[in-house]
Order: C-alpha cells, then structure tokens, then sequence
C-alpha cells in the first residue's frame, strides 16, 4: 500500500495550520474564599514549567495559585510537601496569608480537573 506524501501513513495523524480561537485563562476558584489561616507549602523559588512562561513560584502552586489545606497534618499536604522535598526545594509547611498571593483550595482545585497552568492578564 502506498501513501502519498501529504497523507498521514500508518500511525501518524495529519494535521491542518491550527490557530487558537482563545487565550488561555488563569483558573480561579468560583468563590471569593479567604484562605487566610489554612496551610500552604513554601518552596525554594522554582520556575513554571510551562513553555515561555516568566512565573516563578515559592509555593505549592497550581494554575499559578498557591494550594491550600485546611489543616497542617493533611495527607495530601504531606504528600506534596514531600515530593518537593524529593526534588531538592526545600519545602516548609506554613501558615496562608493573603500577602503571599492569590490562593485555592487543594480539594476545589481535584474537583476543577487539576489545572496546572494558566496565564494572568494584567
């Protein structure tokens, strides 16, 4: 059988000049929650994988927000705090201040399909 050379062949897939209908948006919890008092894991700085991407963060983050628990002993806290500690960035659980930046909950992000990078407009 033979293929033509604009055709996909056997496990390959062809695909047309793609342009994104959308910017990709910062994930934000649905509500206004003060997170104020709950746990977070404070890093070493670390940059954002994402390709192009200039964040740099010194929490536990996702979607460029920093995760929180509700108690210090959480199992998933504990978790995080140490895979982090696995990867050399000196994890150290604390207590959230509004100061520190924008927050979510570690369970509302689970229940929001654990996004794991967004882009904040200015």
């Amino acid at each position: 059988m033979s293929v033509a050379a604009n055709e996909p062949g056997y496990g390959e897939l062809l695909l047309e000049d793609l342009e994104l209908d959308e910017v990709e948006e910062l994930w934000t919890e649905d509500d206004d929650a003060d997170h104020t008092g709950w746990y977070c894991v404070s890093t070493d700085p670390f940059p954002c994988p994402a390709s192009g991407c200039t964040f740099v963060a010194e929490f536990m983050t996702a979607a460029h927000l920093i995760l929180v628990w509700q108690v210090r002993d959480d199992p998933n806290l504990l978790r995080h705090a140490g895979r982090a500690k696995q990867v050399g960035r000196n994890p150290r659980v604390v207590s959230y201040e509004r100061s520190f930046g924008p927050s979510a909950s570690y369970y509302a992000w689970e229940a929001a399909g654990r996004p794991v990078h967004g882009v904040r407009g200015k």
